[in-house]
């Protein structure tokens, strides 16, 4: 691996020298350096949503596809092992556990988690798990929050074949076409397929409803459908061109949900801003691609600059959170870019995916950019409780900048994902100021990714010992060692 002119964690040794080299960087995190532990931590604190519902502190658990299911859309073992996991992290809010998918032909994989009437019962079954997994740990569950992510993975559907691509696309996109190899004539969803596919996330939402979930979200972020729509600005009709149009689809969900499904939240994980796809450069290093329309724009990145190609413009995302709150929405989870093509603003991380690249900047500085942009929206979020992402690279500092952002107001909630795979107790032993198992800290390796870019299963296979023991982890090896 080329020499990164930037530290891994690991070999920052102390908090003193933490601070240090962020100072060195000129990389801008908001640290605590004394952790507050019992009814004193600002982690700790219940929140109070409008409802009247409390959430018992303000831990946020992501979420994730394990690429695990079964074909048919119901939670294998794997997924309900991971939801057991999650019940015992400590957390008080699971935004969604997983991405599941609201019919057969908008999942991401064949073996995505699908919400149909066919897997209602054995959704349910995991739902009361990860509950009953609670009480076990915690002795209390009527704080705690559970939603479930409605998804349609849009320009990124494989529904039959892993390594196939059977896109659902908004809009040609010039780069993305190329590089996901999209034929210039490929056709794009029509106004009215686009209709009828809004019913599917109201029954999907009343499925979810009927099984206990109280909240559900309707995702938007990481380059899937809804995401694609907020960028639709040269697609012409109703779903397209201005922000009104753009966010149509969503408000069409909203509504819907709102008819249907009297008493159940809505949430919206949205990425905040977005930039060119970067591809890998020289030694690897992740570069920005450049293209430009005849105005002399890039248009295609949601609360980009289009005039500064790779510069944050956050007047549309501002305009979308004034949108929700008119629309009765609640809760707003924060995240960035996509996974697919710009990953190191989604997953700051100092080893890359199988299909991505080394990291352009210190992965530290990704971190800040997500913290203070979500502080900034978070000064806009009105009647939106608001959730930050991106905190798993702090790693063994994870604590201290956790504390500091949610007792500055400048988020409601700090939340967690690849971290929780490897390390499901940390929120619970961050709240109880329980020394760190170093052993299980996520070092972002980037298996629980690079597994699924093969075909296998998603998780923990360096610091998990279940993924350890798995054939899957010897066929990891050998497709890593092969690149």
């Amino acid at each position: 691996m080329t020499s990164l002119p930037y530290l891994n964690i690991p070999r920052i040794k102390c908090l003193p020298d933490f601070q240090a080299y962020l100072t060195k960087m000129n990389i801008d995190i908001p640290i605590d350096e004394q952790m507050k532990t019992g009814a004193d931590s600002p982690l700790a604190q219940p929140y109070k949503l409008q409802n009247g519902k409390t959430i018992g502190n303000r831990f946020c658990i992501n979420p994730m596809e394990g690429w695990d299911a079964e074909t048919d859309g119901n939670p294998s073992e794997l997924t309900k092992r991971r939801w057991l996991n999650f019940g015992r992290s400590g957390a008080k809010f699971i935004w969604g556990g997983e991405a599941a998918a609201v019919r057969p032909d908008g999942r991401a994989n064949p073996n995505q988690l699908m919400i149909l009437d066919n897997t209602m019962a054995e959704v349910e079954k995991m739902r009361i798990g990860l509950v009953h997994e609670h009480n076990q740990y915690f002795g209390q569950t009527d704080d705690l929050f559970i939603g479930l992510q409605l998804t349609h993975s849009g320009r990124f559907c494989r529904p039959n074949i892993k390594t196939k691509l059977e896109p659902k696309i908004v809009y040609h996109h010039p780069l993305l076409d190329e590089i996901f190899h999209i034929d210039p004539d490929y056709p794009v969803l029509t106004d009215r397929e686009i209709d009828d596919l809004i019913p599917y996330y109201v029954i999907a939402a009343k499925r979810a409803q009927t099984i206990g979930f109280e909240f559900v979200d309707i995702k938007h972020c990481h380059g899937y459908l809804g995401h694609e729509f907020l960028s639709a600005v040269t697609r012409p009709g109703k779903y397209g061109g201005g922000l009104e149009n753009r966010t149509r689809f969503l408000r069409q969900i909203v509504e819907g949900i709102q008819s249907e499904c009297p008493g159940l939240l809505i949430g919206v994980r949205v990425s905040m801003f977005d930039m060119p796809p970067y591809r890998p450069g020289e030694d690897n290093i992740g570069q920005m691609l450049t293209y430009r329309d005849e105005s002399g724009q890039y248009p295609f990145a949601f609360c980009g600059d289009p005039d500064n190609p790779g510069q944050i413009k956050l007047d549309e995302m501002i305009q979308l959170m004034n949108m929700l709150n008119d629309w009765g929405v609640s809760l707003i989870n924060f995240t960035a870019g996509s996974p697919y093509y710009n990953p190191h603003l989604t997953r700051p991380a100092y080893y890359p995916p199988s299909d991505g690249y080394s990291m352009p900047e210190d992965p530290l500085a990704g971190v800040a950019r997500h913290i203070h942009v979500g502080a900034e929206l978070n000064k806009h979020s009105g009647q939106l409780v608001t959730v930050g992402s991106a905190y798993t690279y702090l790693q063994d500092y994870l604590p201290n900048v956790a504390q500091a952002v949610v007792d500055r107001n400048m988020i409601d909630f700090v939340a967690l994902g690849r971290m929780v795979l490897s390390y499901p107790e940390m929120p619970a032993d961050i709240l109880e100021g329980k020394p760190f198992d170093k052993r299980r800290i996520c070092r972002t390796f980037s298996d629980c990714t690079t597994a699924p870019r093969k075909g296998l299963v998603s998780g923990c296979y360096p610091l998990d010992h279940f993924y350890k023991d798995l054939p899957e982890a010897v066929t990891l090896k050998e497709l890593k060692r092969k690149k």
